[in-house]
């Protein structure tokens, strides 16, 4: 696609955007900028590196790579090949990041160099870095649930079986490491000392499918976005006891909380944002919701700034759905191990080339 076409879509896809807008909540929060960086591959996390203003991109696929942006210009600071993952993250005290390729990458924070591949069991997801206890925690759907990397040298600590399909992790820097269980309606808790779990927190009364987590370390105050009733459930993270719910956008995938302004976000795929504020730990309100374009789903915050990163492409239309196969007849192109059929999956809207790109949110 030329960049004129390729022009001539992103305009045309930010007049709904416009048009959301003026139906959203008022507030103060707006998508500021909208940067096209192009580039091919799946997608899935982005992360800031407010210290060093990096902000970490992973595609995935033949073309995988791990992009790594400037902060506050979004120009592209280097590239990191052979890097097909699902995110990353550093350690600004041992200099080091890990991506969640499969084998894991290790790399320089600061020259970005591959300093060696970690082979790991199950699939590499999800990821947290444990910035008091130097540890890198590679999520995974699969067993083991979770495997624990010294960031120092990458060596393998121990992995942790948490029962379910781990989405996002917390770390409340006292101890304790919380991880949603999308599949099982719940929160892991585990000692970070000793990498253990030590409780599971019960989120099945209000919902399930919690696909992002955050946390007010200050006041011990869980924020779980849930996918199947759309709503952010808000619980004690002493003792699991759920304090309220609030309506959430459709197709959340990541959460953020703001310790400074006591907001949390939550990015949904159906193209919004929403910014739930902390009134007290025993108050809380939806204070805005802010419309962005469909599909950016994960998030990441500038400590610095305050503001919020997201990601997402431009699609086209969806091909007509294949026909189901003859009674009996074994279906036709199987399925990755552990997933339906292709024609259970549905067909995909295709991503159009090079429409890759990073949005902005901010007052």
């Amino acid at each position: 696609m030329s960049a004129k076409a390729l022009a001539i879509v992103s305009l045309a896809a930010l007049l709904p955007l416009a048009i959301a807008a003026r139906a959203q909540d008022s507030g103060p929060y707006k998508v500021q900028r909208i940067q096209i960086v192009g580039n091919d591959g799946g997608f899935d996390y982005v992360t800031a590196d407010a210290d060093a203003r990096a902000l970490y991109v992973a595609r995935s696929g033949p073309a995988g790579q791990l992009y790594v942006y400037n902060l506050d210009s979004l120009s592209l600071l280097a590239t990191i090949p052979n890097t097909s993952g699902h995110g990353a993250a550093v350690d600004s005290a041992t200099g080091h990041g890990f991506a969640t390729s499969k084998p894991i990458t290790m790399f320089d924070a600061k020259t970005f160099a591959v300093i060696k591949k970690i082979d790991v069991e199950g699939n590499p997801d999800g990821y947290l870095n444990d910035a008091v206890n130097h540890r890198f925690y590679v999520l995974s759907h699969s067993a083991p649930n979770i495997t624990v990397l010294d960031d120092k040298d990458g060596s393998i600590l121990g992995t942790i079986d948490i029962g379910g399909a781990p989405e996002q992790a917390a770390s409340d820097g006292k101890g304790k490491i919380y991880v949603d269980i999308e599949d099982k309606s719940a929160i892991a808790v585990i000692d970070a000392n000793t990498m253990k779990m030590v409780g599971k927190y019960d989120l099945s009364s209000k919902g399930g499918g919690c696909a992002g987590l955050a946390l007010d370390a200050k006041n011990d105050i869980l924020f779980a976005a849930c996918r199947e009733k759309n709503n952010m459930i808000i619980l004690s993270a002493t003792d699991g006891h759920i304090i309220t719910d609030l309506p959430i956008g459709v197709g959340c995938d990541g959460a953020t909380f703001n310790p400074e302004t006591m907001e949390v976000f939550s990015s949904q795929g159906d193209g919004t944002l929403t910014v739930i504020k902390e009134n007290s730990p025993t108050s809380f309100a939806v204070e805005q919701t802010v419309a962005t374009p469909a599909r950016a789903k994960t998030l990441t915050m500038d400590s610095k700034t305050g503001n919020i990163y997201s990601i997402t492409a431009e699609y086209g239309p969806v091909p007509p759905q294949p026909p189901p196969p003859p009674a009996g007849a074994p279906p036709a192109g199987a399925a990755p191990a552990g997933g339906p059929p292709a024609f259970m999956r549905g067909p995909r809207a295709p991503m159009i080339p090079h429409s890759f790109q990073i949005l902005v949110i901010g007052k």
